[in-house]
């Protein structure tokens, strides 16, 4: 694997925090990928990230599509969200990666930032957006501009378009995979760690698909019932973070520890929360078949590689988690209007077409979805390239 274009480490003059900034590739000079805040957050976490960017940019590559695919790139800071310094923390290093963001990194919310956040904190750092430098590519930049505003204005049922296209994605990478297996909806029972913007979206629209989530996990705990969860009252009732008030708790839900999502008896695992949430010694406690990726690298490959041994699949992050990414570039560039039922659709189709892809290369190769989706990717760079021209 080669090392990254550029790696940056960011130490905070007030709190000793850290930050980190990797750009792994650029295609016409720009790279995108979100910003996450979070304890514990290390330039290695980053670097992975960064990587997957690229490969999520060039999974979604299409020769007659307006969006053409960035390079791939990831900020991130050691901080808890709620420690009360963490906002000024953020100013800060927005600030310190001003001259990046201004022309080769464009960025957004990632796990323990909204976008109203990072907006807030890019006004006060002095920076026109945190998309600024891909300005430059547009035919329209105002025209893109308003799309993209009229975009994230959007609400369906109280929840934001741009919260909830990332849900979609993965719900639909999960029922592709189940029509490939020729699974049917009803009785197929879902757990899912982490009610944020990914997890309670996801969990949605597999709801409203049919399926019965069974299990939902937070920072207090695992929300379970065999009989089926409420989801939209569970949706209603979270707070910013994603943590669910026990107030609107029926009598059949049940309170267990935070872990307990792990061993739900159910067909689909939804991991939606931190990084390396599922190790060695976990993996021997979960009996799903499928574990649909929607946060970004939450199984470790060490217990990947167990879990393909004992016949799990694995959707992978790069894939499944892909859609809120392109949803941004799909409509910025004109590919989409402002409008839910049409992202909404156009996130089905090309996730549909992509998981597919996946998984048939994963079947004609006789290696996992994750080596199918590297191999694709490996493919496509090269014609992006030749295209674009060599930055990496």
């Amino acid at each position: 694997m080669t090392a990254p274009l550029m790696s940056l480490t960011w130490t905070d003059h007030v709190t000793g925090r850290q930050g980190f900034l990797v750009v792994d590739r650029l295609v016409r000079g720009v790279s995108s990928g979100g910003l996450r805040m979070r304890e514990g957050c290390t330039l290695d976490e980053v670097t992975g990230l960064a990587r997957g960017m690229t490969m999520k940019e060039a999974l979604h590559y299409s020769p007659e599509g307006r969006y053409i695919p960035l390079g791939g790139a990831k900020g991130g800071i050691d901080c808890d969200p709620r420690d009360p310094a963490a906002y000024e923390v953020l100013v800060r290093y927005l600030r310190a990666m001003k001259p990046y963001v201004e022309g080769l990194w464009t960025t957004g919310e990632d796990l323990g930032l909204t976008q109203d956040l990072v907006d807030r904190a890019a006004a006060e750092a002095g920076l026109v957006s945190s998309i600024q430098a891909v300005y430059p590519l547009l035919d329209d930049e105002a025209a893109a501009r308003r799309r993209l505003a009229d975009a994230f204005a959007v609400e369906v049922d109280g929840i934001g378009l741009d919260e909830l296209v990332g849900g979609c994605g993965v719900a639909e990478s999960a029922l592709a995979a189940l029509d490939r297996a020729g699974v049917p909806y009803p009785g197929t029972r879902v757990a899912v760690q982490g009610l944020g913007t990914m997890g309670g979206a996801t969990a949605r629209f597999l709801a409203r698909a049919g399926l019965t989530v069974v299990a939902v996990a937070d920072v207090k705990g695992t929300i379970a019932n065999p009989a089926g969860l409420d989801v939209e009252a569970l949706l209603v009732a979270r707070d910013a973070y994603g943590t669910v008030d026990r107030a609107v708790l029926r009598p059949g839900d049940l309170e267990l520890p935070g872990d307990a999502w792990l061993s739900a008896e159910a067909e689909v695992l939804v991991p939606a929360a931190v990084s390396y949430a599922i190790d060695a010694a976990d993996q021997g406690r979960i009996t799903a078949r499928w574990i649909v990726e929607a946060a970004n690298m939450p199984v470790r490959p060490e217990a990947e590689e167990l879990l393909a041994a004992r016949g799990v699949t694995v959707l992978p992050d790069v894939v499944v988690n892909s859609g809120t990414n392109a949803w941004w570039w799909w409509t910025l560039f004109g590919d989409i209007g402002p409008d839910a039922d049409e992202a909404f659709a156009h996130t089905r189709r090309s996730m549909r077409v992509l998981v597919e892809q996946m998984l048939a290369r994963a079947e004609t190769d006789g290696t996992t979805p994750r080596a199918a989706a590297h191999a694709i990717v490996a493919d496509r760079l090269p014609v992006i390239a030749e295209r674009f021209g060599w930055y990496r």
